[in-house]
Parts: C-alpha cells; sequence; structure tokens
C-alpha cells in the first residue's frame, strides 16, 4: 500500500483565494486589514516562519507589521510592546511567535492582547469561544488540520482520533475543535503524550492520527492501522532539515498520509491570514 498524499498547499490556495475576495470587498469601503508579528530573539525557524507569514499577506493584500525585539528584553518590555499593537489601529490582528526566550512568561504576554486582535485564536477568550461554538478566530493549526481532512472528504464525524501532544498551541485545542458538532469534526478523540507508556496501544486502533509531539519519526509504521490517515503536526530539525513526527515510511500502511513538506505548514499561514481579515470585519461592523 501507498498512501495518498495530504498536501496542504492546494488547500491553503483555496483559502488564500477566499482571503483575497473578502480583503476585496472591504477595499472598497476603504478599508485595508492589517497584520502584525511580534518576534523576540534571533531563533532561525521563527524567523524563516514569520518571513513566510509576511510574504503570505503581501500575497493576499493584507498589510503587515513586524516588530523584532532582542532575546534580552525584559517581560515589561515585551508586554509594552503588546501594548503597542493594541493601541494602533492600523493592526486587526497579531501573534506574538511562539516560542519566546527563556525567562519570558508567554501566557502573560498573551492575557494582555486585546482578545479581538488576537490572530493565532489563543487567548483563554477565544478559546472559550471555540468550547461554545461561537463565532471567532480558530486556532491557526488545528484550523488548517481540520481543513485538510475536509478537503480531501476524510470522514471525521464518529471516527476514532488519536492526537499525540497536548501542547496550548495545537494538540488541545486542536481535541476541543475535533469534539465540536460541526462539519470535519465530531470525533471521538483521545489525547496521548510522550508520558504515556504505550502509544501504539492507542494509535493502533484510530481511524485518524495527529502528532504534535514535535519528535522526529515518534510514528512508526507499526503504530498506524491500514488505511489510516496520519498527519504530523508536529516538526523538529536536524540540522537545517527538517522533520516532521510521522515517519515517511508510515506510507506503506497509512491510506492518506502528509508529505514532510507542504502539509500542514501552509495551512496554518492561510489560517492565520483569514483570522486576520475575520478581525477586520469584526471591527468594520462594530
Amino acid at each position: 500500500m501507498t498512501a495518498n498524499l495530504l498536501s496542504g498547499i492546494e488547500v491553503a490556495e483555496a483559502v488564500v483565494a477566499d482571503v483575497r475576495n473578502r480583503v476585496e470587498k472591504l477595499a472598497k469601503r476603504n478599508i485595508q486589514p492589517g497584520l502584525g508579528t511580534i518576534l523576540v530573539g534571533d531563533d532561525g525557524p521563527s524567523e524563516s516562519y514569520v518571513r513566510k507569514k509576511h510574504e503570505a499577506c503581501e500575497n493576499a493584500g493584507i498589510r503587515s507589521f513586524h516588530l523584532q525585539l532582542p532575546a534580552n528584553i525584559t517581560q515589561q518590555e515585551l508586554l509594552n510592546a503588546v501594548d503597542d499593537f493594541n493601541n494602533n489601529d492600523e493592526v486587526d490582528g497579531y501573534i506574538i511567535q511562539y516560542p519566546v526566550p527563556k525567562g519570558l512568561n508567554f501566557n502573560e504576554a498573551l492575557m494582555r492582547m486585546d482578545a479581538a486582535k488576537d490572530a493565532d485564536g489563543l487567548h483563554p477568550v477565544n478559546l472559550g469561544k471555540l468550547v461554545l461554538q461561537e463565532k471567532g478566530p480558530v486556532p491557526c493549526t488545528p484550523a488548517g488540520i481540520q481543513a485538510i481532512l475536509v478537503h480531501y472528504g476524510i470522514e471525521v464525524s464518529g471516527k476514532e482520533v488519536v492526537i499525540i501532544g497536548r501542547g496550548p498551541t495545537l494538540g488541545r485545542p486542536l481535541s476541543l475543535l475535533l469534539t465540536t458538532k460541526q462539519e470535519g469534526a465530531n470525533a471521538a478523540v483521545t489525547v496521548i503524550h510522550s508520558g504515556v507508556r504505550d502509544l501504539a496501544y492507542f494509535t493502533r486502533r484510530a481511524d485518524i492520527i495527529i502528532s504534535a509531539a514535535g519528535v522526529a519519526s515518534i510514528v512508526m509504521p507499526e503504530m498506524v492501522k491500514p488505511g489510516a490517515a496520519v498527519i504530523s503536526g508536529g516538526i523538529s530539525w536536524e540540522g537545517k532539515r527538517l522533520m516532521p513526527d510521522v515517519d515517511e515510511s508510515c506510507a506503506e500502511v497509512a491510506g492518506w498520509i502528509t508529505p514532510r513538506l507542504g502539509g500542514v505548514g501552509p495551512t496554518t499561514v492561510a489560517m492565520l491570514l483569514r483570522n486576520t481579515v475575520l478581525a477586520a470585519e469584526t471591527r468594520s461592523e462594530s
């Protein structure tokens, strides 16, 4: 068996096309959405992620604002940067690139954000809206994974989904999203993590495996039920080589699998643009 590829590129292109249409409608009212990024330190992968986000903004007609701060800033200086974007009327949504250097409190900075400008959908107010299924920004990587499943016609409702990883940016909000009663959700979701003794006990029975652990090849072929959909949401680096959580050899067993490159990443960026446009639309209606 050779698995079908779950490419995120065409999914992202469809989302960005919708974003462009919405940007054009806002332009007729003299409104141009703006996305801001706060990056602390000079972490190479984080710089690359932020650069891709701003390139995507330019492609979609969204203004971008970037603030890069040195790694040795104080917590108060980080909070001041958050305040600046909160008070900037040209910025409809923004993110604090995660992770931040040791010694800084990311959660405190997140709580300081204006929830209406939270483009990552991670503020407690917006996670609460997700739980209640109220309109609001959905965390970008979880939303991108759900969009991939819907695009390729992978049935989620009533299926058994195992998520490896419980982090606040992916595993935890994804588990909330996939249990909601909507298209591309309504699943039976089990969340496990690297501290669980026998991961394969859970993954071998799953119809869909989504790994968000950030551990290269944590999912191997013997852990996959034949024909299952396997998605790598977590990544790590070996030098300059990006490594997915799901070993590429899983394609011999799985029915569907994300590629090493061009899987979840493009959809995450696309959902960031969608959340920014949503913020601009919501603010223009208030």
